[in-house]
């Protein structure tokens, strides 16, 4: 399904915190709420113009070890590998899958968002502009996300159709399930975008990916959806040569190739 968003749809949903991030700015100084009045400003004049789509399929899901088989798509993942210092288990995300085993089907989502190019590049002439619109455009994608979520949890896939959050809360991620995206701690490996192109096929909503998996346009997401009760966000953090090569295995790429997606989570 595709989903379009305009900027007044999407203000609501944008996290600050990471916009202040991004400039490098404190988010209680002087310097942080002038930018944040220039944003709400640019926001404004965009007003109800389309400006960020949203595009996410439900598909039957189980999990055998540290894979994942979505549909007709093999997803290999990555466990963490350092050990706790409370001894908590060691995670990865087929965890919160049901086994294949079972012989009965769980149910993965999938998604991608992206914000409008053009959106961007009205603004190019104008570097202050330019910076703003880049910097606000990454957070009208992830906003996106976030409003393309609460609709699968509450109506599309509807395991929550109770949901009664307020805004702080959602973006405080206090909702059940997880959404991690590709890059993101859990999901570090940006070659996992080819096998979500072949669920999705993410050129409906405008994203094309280079030779390397990287999404055009920048400001593009994408990953995983789980429903488990039990799922949340984590780092896998570093992982040694024995993981390094079997995950190569799994993935069929060449042990050079998976060094190259994965070299920051390598262990020295």
């Amino acid at each position: 399904m595709v989903l379009t968003y305009t900027a007044r749809d999407l203000t609501p949903y944008i996290s600050w915190a990471y916009f202040y991030h991004a400039w490098r700015v404190p988010p209680k100084s002087a310097d942080a709420a002038e930018l944040r009045a220039d944003a709400e400003q640019w926001l404004a004049e965009l007003g109800d113009m389309p400006c960020a789509r949203a595009l996410f399929r439900l598909c039957k899901a189980c999990s055998d070890g540290d894979n994942l088989y979505i549909d007709d798509t093999f997803f290999p993942l990555l466990r963490q590998q350092t050990p706790h210092a409370d001894g908590s288990p060691l995670l990865c995300l087929s965890d919160f899958v049901r086994p294949c085993s079972t012989g009965i089907p769980d149910t993965v989502g999938v998604f991608a968002t992206t914000c409008d190019v053009n959106v961007e590049q009205a603004y190019i002439d104008d570097p202050y502009k330019h910076l703003m619109a880049q910097s606000l455009t990454d957070r009208l994608a992830e906003a996106a996300a976030e409003k393309m979520h609460e609709y699968v949890r509450r109506v599309a896939w509807g395991y929550a159709p109770d949901e009664q959050l307020s805004m702080e809360q959602l973006l405080r991620e206090e909702y059940q399930g997880i959404r991690p995206a590709v890059g993101y701690p859990s999901l570090p490996d940006q070659s996992v975008n080819f096998r979500l192109n072949e669920l999705l096929h993410m050129e409906q909503i405008g994203i094309t990916l280079t030779e390397n998996g990287a999404m055009h346009p920048h400001a593009s997401v994408c990953g995983l959806m789980l429903a488990h009760p039990a799922s949340r966000y984590f780092n896998i953090g570093k992982i040694g040569e024995d993981q390094l090569t079997d995950y190569a295995r799994r993935s069929d790429m060449s042990l050079e190739q998976a060094r190259k997606f994965l070299a920051a989570n390598l262990m020295d």
